[in-house]
């Protein structure tokens, strides 16, 4: 095991922001795919809070937090396998720092509720 992270955030936090800003929030913070991915969902706030979770999970998991060492929120991006299990994709900064740290191995899992999402990462 090289890092673990774990995040938990407040959906009515995000469903707030998504409506103050709106498309400024979802572009700074989310990759085109995540956009499409949770625009599309019944209720996007869950599907984006989750999102924001596993990002803050996977900084701290490569030990970066955001913005440090060149980290970035678009760096850490959800997407899906066909089956539905989430995948997380490292870029930009992010890939740099985890390769340098021997990461071959990235594993997310995803919760959410009405109130409360969750995140977890494991590198390895």
């Amino acid at each position: 095991m090289i890092g673990l992270g774990i995040d938990l955030v407040e959906v009515p936090r995000i469903r707030d922001l998504l409506i103050k800003h709106g498309d400024r929030f979802k572009e700074r913070t989310f990759t085109a795919g995540e956009i499409a991915y949770c625009d599309s969902c019944a209720d996007p706030a869950m599907h984006y809070a989750a999102r924001f979770a596993a990002k803050e999970a996977a900084a701290k998991a490569i030990g970066t937090g955001l913005w440090a060492e060149g980290v970035d929120w678009k760096d850490f991006e959800i997407t899906r396998e066909a089956s539905g299990r989430p995948v997380l994709l490292l870029h930009g900064g992010a890939q740099k720092h985890a390769t340098s740290q021997g990461v071959t191995r990235v594993l997310v899992s995803l919760t959410h509720t009405k109130d409360l999402a969750q995140a977890q990462v494991s590198l390895a």
